[in-house]
């Protein structure tokens, strides 16, 4: 049927309308993709090349130098050398441990460092390179490079790993360091993105981890291009980090070394310190451990050795170590009595051989007594009656008082390991401490630096460089960072009468340089270095009545962990001195007769700035002091530190 003209025109307008909507939409289509085509493609240019750049360039830390480690002339202590090491990145790996098996087909891993390294992938970012192995030598080192392309995500890297050249010498205060452990991480509220990376060493004592901030330095960064399969091809930019902070110490590496040998195999502790600025010149404990050990992973054997040695080599017994201070304590006690008005210089006290208190006697070390003895001559023979005597006038509280004057029962601030307080016991801290009043007879065991008083060698040396001076000696271990000089705190006067100290001097000289002082046979007889000091022992066992009765075992019969601490502390010269000693050798008898003898060679061997003339020694020693220098372990004088020491 034909349709009429009329319809036939309506019937185009429709086609129309709906061609000319449907135009619009498309125009109005293409026109939106248009106008986001240019969005994505200039707008936002910038942004999609920074992604795909990003998805082919990886950004990696480099970490820094660790800062060195000198001692006052600049010998080397502690350094870094080249360390040939392999690590592996996860997101470049892909299947971890068949890459590890193939790798393990050119250098020595075992199947204990597969799976630690599996461990440690799956702990980390999958972006954060993980340790392999570590110290290979220069062949497996280069098998890995020339093999790197068939070993994705494997890298081989020369990083830097920490050295100590005089190895036990310094132990005790370089310290060393080690990889950063989950407990080190929860200690730092914000740690440094260095600590991430795994193995990264930091300092774990000494020195090292008090100084840790100063000595890591600031990490640098490298930007590596990649592949679609995570291979690394080739190094972009590197910007080099900042190496550590250089630290000089105040100990002299020779003395030191001298100090360490001269203790040997002795479960001992001993200190030097310049009485004039306070720096520490040596301080050494006995015996020591060799901290390259920790750097290189110590075995299991190794570590329980140290660990169940009855010496304790571990511990830092100069700093750490307490002990009784015995009748080195004296000369608080005196200088107590003398500020308090209760006793003069030259009064007498008569010493028949103890002292009673109640039903109990208090005994002198001499049997049948010393007679009547003035300050002098009670420190020259080291009469415990008087002291006895002076104590229970003056009291613990004055006592207290004129050891923290001296530097005892003070915790001083010192970059080193576990720094003891030691103990000065007044009533208010037995009260408070162990609910009960202080005794009569608890001044009598102080009097003569028994009972409740504690002190550590670094303190007892303080001691004596404050009598020695009459300042208040600062105890300075650093001397500078990076160049800048540590400042050495002002020594301003104790406040004790200067007619008291020489009177405590007085009785010091006379213990070592007067026929029947304690310490006669150490004298020095070279009038330049003339020393004055004085000896302790420390009982570490409960003498009864009825073994005294019976006659005192001697100490040489006792199981060695039984026996006396023997101790001595010395200054020199006499007149004007330079350098103040400490020495506590553990279980070692008797003051005089085994600390001594070292207290005096180390302090002859600070003055001399080296060793010392056989001349300074009494003509009947010079002989087995030769002898003793032979079998010394001593550094050569011109050698800055060799890996192995070499005999003098």
């Amino acid at each position: 049927m034909r349709r009429s003209p009329k319809d036939t025109q309506e019937s185009a307008r429709r086609i129309t309308r709906r061609a000319l909507i449907l135009g619009t939409a498309q125009a109005a289509f293409v026109a939106v993709l248009g106008v986001r085509m240019h969005h994505m493609q200039v707008d936002e240019a910038e942004d999609f090349r920074l992604l795909a750049e990003e998805n082919r360039i990886n950004i990696r830390l480099i970490p820094p130098a660790r800062g060195l480690i000198h001692d006052r002339n600049g010998a080397l202590l502690a350094g870094n050398e080249q360390n040939y090491r392999v690590v592996i990145t996860r997101e470049d790996a892909g299947d971890v441990e068949d890459v590890l098996h193939r790798l393990a087909r050119l250098i020595p891993l075992s199947a204990e460092d597969i799976d630690r390294t599996l461990k440690e992938s799956q702990r980390r970012s999958a972006f954060v390179p993980i340790t392999v192995a570590e110290r290979l030598d220069w062949e497996d080192f280069s098998r890995v490079a020339v093999n790197a392309p068939a070993l994705p995500g494997v890298t081989p890297e020369v990083g830097l790993s920490r050295h100590y050249p005089l190895g036990p010498d310094f132990a005790h205060i370089v310290g060393y360091v080690g990889p950063v452990s989950d407990y080190d991480l929860s200690k730092m509220e914000n740690p440094d993105p260095l600590m991430q990376i795994p193995k990264f060493q930091i300092g774990k004592i000494g020195v090292e981890a008090k100084l840790e901030d100063q000595l890591r330095g600031k990490a640098g960064t490298k930007r590596i291009e990649v592949n679609a399969l995570g291979r690394v091809m080739r190094e972009i930019d590197r910007v080099e980090g900042q190496a550590g902070a250089r630290v000089q110490l105040t100990c002299d590496m020779h003395l030191q070394n001298y100090v360490q040998a001269r203790l040997g195999e002795e479960s001992a502790a001993a200190v030097a310190i310049d009485v004039d600025s306070g720096d520490i010149l040596a301080i050494a404990s006995s015996p020591s451990f060799d901290p390259n050990s920790f750097v290189r992973g110590i075995s299991t054997a190794e570590y329980s050795a140290l660990m169940s040695h009855d010496h304790r080599p571990m511990a830092n017994k100069s700093v750490q170590g307490t002990y009784p201070p015995g009748s080195t304590f004296k000369m608080v006690v005196a200088l107590a009595a003398l500020r308090a008005g209760v006793v003069r210089p030259e009064e007498t006290i008569y010493c028949p051989g103890y002292t009673e208190l109640g039903n109990r006697r208090f005994h002198c070390w001499k049997r049948g007594g010393h007679g009547s003895v003035g300050m002098t001559e009670s420190l020259q023979h080291s009469c415990d009656v008087y002291y006895y005597e002076l104590a229970k006038r003056v009291g613990i509280d004055a006592i207290a008082e004129m050891g923290r004057m001296l530097g005892l029962g003070v915790r001083h601030d010192l970059p080193m390991s576990a720094v003891a307080e030691g103990l000065m016991p007044t009533k208010a801290w037995k009260m408070e401490r162990h609910g009960a009043d202080w005794l009569v007879g608890d001044s009598l065991n102080a009097g003569i630096g028994q009972g409740y008083v504690l002190a550590s060698p670094l303190q007892l040396a303080l001691m004596t460089a404050r009598i020695s001076t009459g300042r208040a000696v600062q105890p300075r271990l650093v001397r500078s960072i990076e160049g800048v000089e540590v400042p050495v705190l002002p020594a301003d006067p104790l406040g004790i009468d200067e007619a008291h100290l020489r009177a405590v001097r007085r009785g010091m000289h006379a213990v070592v340089n007067t026929r029947g002082g304690t310490g006669y046979g150490i004298r020095v007889v070279d009038d330049r270095m003339t020393m004055a000091g004085k000896s302790g022992t420390s009982q570490v066992r409960n003498i009864t009545a009825a073994e005294r009765a019976a006659g005192v075992v001697s100490n040489d019969q006792l199981p060695w962990n039984r026996r006396d601490h023997a101790l001595f502390v010395c200054f020199g010269p006499s007149e004007a001195p330079r350098v103040a000693v400490s020495v506590v050798v553990e279980h070692g008898s008797a003051g005089s007769s085994v600390a001594g003898p070292i207290a005096r060679d180390i302090l002859l061997q600070a003055l001399s700035g080296g060793l010392p003339a056989l001349t300074a020694y009494p003509e009947s020693q010079r002989q087995k002091i030769e002898e003793q220098r032979r079998s010394l372990p001593l550094i050569a004088p011109d050698d800055s530190g060799p890996s192995t020491p070499t005999r003098a």
